[in-house]
């Protein structure tokens, strides 16, 4: 793919603990300074900036005076909902020197693996990409229910990139990309410039037995840049404390790794929907919504639906049937089983009529249906 980014809208940002504080012991100023005078460029320039930061543990040890980083799991959550409080205020403080807020968002992995809580968390960030207020946005430790692992904010930032169908995931790393083999180890070890994500050789250069670039993190960047390829996103891990590392891969500079994802966005996202969630419910369509369908993948409007079956919620994944029981897509729906029971049959007007102007008049939009016929 080409290295030019600049038609890249949406971008996730994942900055590591590595790069975030000094040896650990606090948080490192000029570098978080350095990063948001690169942030208000971008966004100056139209580009959608999403952080996803790290720091929040060794933030709170400093403030509370600990010298140690502690086992216990209690200790680090206390540290963490100290430290996030400190991570905010620096980011903030940053940014608005040049205008523009930032806002905090805590988020667990079953966040996004709830449907409802995965659409509430997805329209609350759109909402402030759109007012231009820039999310940074954690883990939520301090109600963590598992040890606070270093790296793990790799794979959150994927599911933050799947969440908001973002065209670019930048990982800011202490290393300069992913080697062909551990380079502290292998004086002629190579820099892979450009790769394919979800190929399962990178897993294996990534996190082989013994090599300290698994046990360094390279490994859930690898598996990080595989899912966020799930919809459509490119991934690059570079090199954090490179000068300016943001606006130049932003100008198409060659530095870090290139992951490649192996389908562009729209089919990315369609295979995903087809091979990733389990239906929950069905519509019955008449004979012509399903020809629409079938010949056009056209939105699935109500006038098209005869009946509603299972407890679908808002967001759920369904199968849409013709009169036969055939399937002829399935699709993420944007209303409730009794929701649609309401709108069953009613043209445009009529619902309109009854519920007023609305911006949701699709029972399933066409970018989130996917055809009985879709790749596998």
């Amino acid at each position: 793919m080409s290295r030019d980014l600049k038609s890249a809208q949406r971008w996730i940002v994942k900055i590591g603990s590595s790069l975030l504080t000094n040896n650990g012991q606090g948080l490192d100023l000029q570098a978080i300074e350095a990063w948001v005078k690169q942030i208000l460029v971008l966004r100056r320039n139209n580009t959608e900036i999403v952080l996803v930061s790290s720091g929040a543990v060794a933030a709170g040890m400093e403030r509370l005076g600990w010298q140690t980083r502690p086992h216990a799991l209690h200790q680090l959550q206390a540290a963490a909902s100290v430290g996030q409080a400190a991570l905010i205020q620096v980011y903030e403080s940053f940014l608005q020197q040049g205008g523009i807020h930032g806002s905090q968002v805590l988020l667990t992995h079953e966040d996004l693996r709830d449907r409802q809580r995965y659409l509430n968390a997805r329209a609350t960030l759109r909402t402030l990409l759109e007012v231009g207020v820039v999310p940074i946005i954690n883990e939520n430790d301090a109600i963590a229910n598992a040890e606070i692992r270093f790296g793990d904010n790799d794979t959150l930032a994927a599911m933050v990139a799947n969440l908001l169908e973002a065209d670019l995931l930048v990982i800011l790393t202490d290393q300069a990309g992913l080697y062909d083999h551990d380079p502290r180890h292998h004086p002629e070890a190579r820099l892979l410039t450009e790769v394919e994500a979800g190929d399962p050789e990178l897993l294996r250069i990534a996190g082989g037995a013994g090599t300290a670039l698994g046990s360094g993190g390279m490994l859930t960047k690898v598996r990080a840049a595989s899912r966020a390829a799930q919809s459509g996103a490119a991934t690059l891990v570079a090199p954090g404390h490179a000068e300016n590392v943001l606006l130049r891969l932003w100008a198409g500079e060659a530095l870090g790794t290139c992951f490649r994802p192996g389908l562009a966005k729209l089919a990315a996202r369609k295979r995903w929907l087809a091979g990733h969630l389990r239906p929950t419910g069905t519509l019955w369509l008449d004979a012509g919504a399903a020809r629409v369908l079938r010949e056009k993948g056209s939105s699935l409007l109500p006038i098209g639906i005869t009946a509603a079956e299972g407890g679908f919620r808002r967001g759920d994944l369904v199968r849409c049937v013709d009169q036969e029981n055939q399937e002829v897509a399935r699709g993420l729906v944007n209303f409730t089983r009794d929701e649609v029971l309401l709108r069953l049959g009613k043209s445009s007007e009529a619902l309109r009529a009854l519920f007023g102007d609305v911006d949701e008049i699709e029972i399933i939009h066409r970018d989130n249906l996917v055809l009985g016929n879709a790749p596998d």
